[in-house]
């Protein structure tokens, strides 16, 4: 299976469950790798033939911008479902960071895996 890999998608969002995450957005790390038959697009070079990397991106960061979850661990789930309602979309990877959210560490997050 191939491999479409969409990383590093910055978004600014409501997240956690501290009442100071609760009051203003901060930084949210967002990366997907989605496992897919490219063989057609390949072959064919149309756009109409793959999976829309843009449209993938944009909803990732839509999510993250307005659904204000309390963890992580629900926004990548939510990601992950929506990925797959793509039908080409065959198993998914979401990996979502809060950098800074752990004063020690660069960032603290989850990463998932679903399929089919």
């Amino acid at each position: 299976m191939d491999r479409i890999i969409i990383r590093d998608i910055l978004a600014r969002g409501i997240i956690g469950i501290h009442e100071w995450e609760r009051n203003q957005p901060q930084e949210i790390l967002i990366n997907i790798v989605i496992e897919a038959d490219l063989h057609k697009a390949g072959n064919s070079d149309d756009i109409n033939d793959t999976i829309s990397y843009s449209a993938i991106a944009r909803t990732a960061k839509e999510m993250a911008e307005s659904t204000q979850r309390l963890t992580v661990e629900a926004l990548a789930e939510d990601i992950a479902r929506v990925c797959l309602e793509e039908p080409r979309v065959q198993r998914i990877w979401v990996r979502v960071e809060k950098p800074g959210a752990v004063p020690f560490a660069g960032s603290v997050g989850v990463e998932i895996e679903r399929g089919r």
